[in-house]
């Protein structure tokens, strides 16, 4: 993967869903690069955690290759179409894990079963208990926690209209979940916190980047 930062301390690893997270979600799932729409901020907010110092990969089920809805070089298409958006914004994901099977393939990678973050645990050799997965459905929630990830849910457009009540009903499910408006107020959140932890361990050494805001 090239350089590692933070020697010693392990990388910093943001996994994304992706449809409602990143993008706009589609029943008929997203078939060609041209039915990818961003959600308003979310490339900009990948771009915000890659400059803070945070890798981010995407972990999505697409049970429309095992369906036979589109195949894989439709899905490569329409992924290199995101990191050609996410390079205009200045991001980036190191990596894209994906499940192609349908549900009754019995494999161990379909959300909410964690195979897929443990491919990305160890490919990126880090512990899972300390990367954060970010989703816009129960089925997300489930999986980072199957998997030992902290577990956000971002209301995204999947979740956009539900109630609060019902919102609260999904976090209850699984413990130690929190909710964001979108990916740009998790980033912004996650961002805070780290600063916050940095300065509760006296941390004052200098790190490049710290000084362009």
């Amino acid at each position: 993967m090239g350089m590692r930062s933070d020697h010693g301390h392990g990388t910093k690893l943001v996994i994304l869903g992706r449809d409602g997270t990143l993008n706009h979600y589609r029943d008929d799932h997203v078939k060609s690069p041209d039915e990818l729409c961003p959600l308003p901020g979310a490339l900009e907010a990948v771009a915000r955690l890659n400059h803070a110092g945070w890798h981010t990969v995407m972990a999505t089920n697409q049970p429309g290759i095992g369906r036979g809805l589109l195949d894989m070089a439709s899905l490569n298409a329409v992924h290199l179409r995101l990191n050609q958006l996410l390079a205009e914004k200045g991001g980036r994901l190191d990596a894209v894990f994906f499940c192609p099977h349908t549900p009754d393939e019995g494999c161990s990678c379909r959300k909410p079963l964690p195979g897929l973050l443990q491919q990305v645990g160890e490919r990126f050799g880090v512990a899972l208990a300390q990367v954060h997965m970010v989703g816009a459905s129960l089925r997300d929630l489930q999986t980072a926690h199957a998997a030992g990830c902290i577990p956000h849910l971002v209301r995204g457009d999947r979740l956009a209209s539900t109630d609060q009540a019902t919102v609260d009903a999904l976090l209850a499910q699984v413990p130690g979940s929190q909710v964001h408006d979108s990916l740009a107020n998790f980033a912004e959140w996650l961002i805070q916190e780290d600063r916050r932890a940095r300065g509760e361990t006296g941390g004052t050494e200098s790190r490049p980047g710290d000084l362009s805001e």
